[in-house]
């Protein structure tokens, strides 16, 4: 399975975000180092645990499933996410006014292909 460290980076970088906490203050609640989330944030770790995955997605409220196939773990093939499911994860949270405003501007792309 392919790492992809960028997707991961930003799918734990915006969950954090959108919480609004710190690096530091992940650090106390998780117990990880926050030049470590930095690197992890930064994608410069290769592999990061399913343990540290697991609790990071637990509380920052986002898809482990997600940041495990990002790192680059194995999953079963029932837990692989399709195609949408992966881009959806990496947007994060949404609003309705969000979402919309998201498929206008898709819809303004896909006719400046045409």
């Amino acid at each position: 399975m392919q790492a992809d460290l960028n997707a991961l980076a930003s799918l734990l970088r915006d969950a954090r975000a959108a919480l609004g906490l710190t690096l530091r203050e992940v650090e106390a609640r998780c117990k990880v180092s926050n030049a470590y989330l930095s690197q992890l944030e930064g994608a410069k770790i290769k592999q990061p645990s399913p343990q540290l995955l697991h609790t990071l997605c637990e509380l920052y409220g986002c898809s482990y499933s997600a940041a495990l196939e990002f790192a680059g773990h194995p999953l079963p093939t029932s837990a692989r996410l399709s195609t949408h499911a992966r881009f959806a994860a990496r947007l994060g949270k949404t609003t309705p006014v969000e979402e919309e405003a998201l498929l206008d501007y898709l819809k303004f792309l896909r006719s400046k292909n045409r």
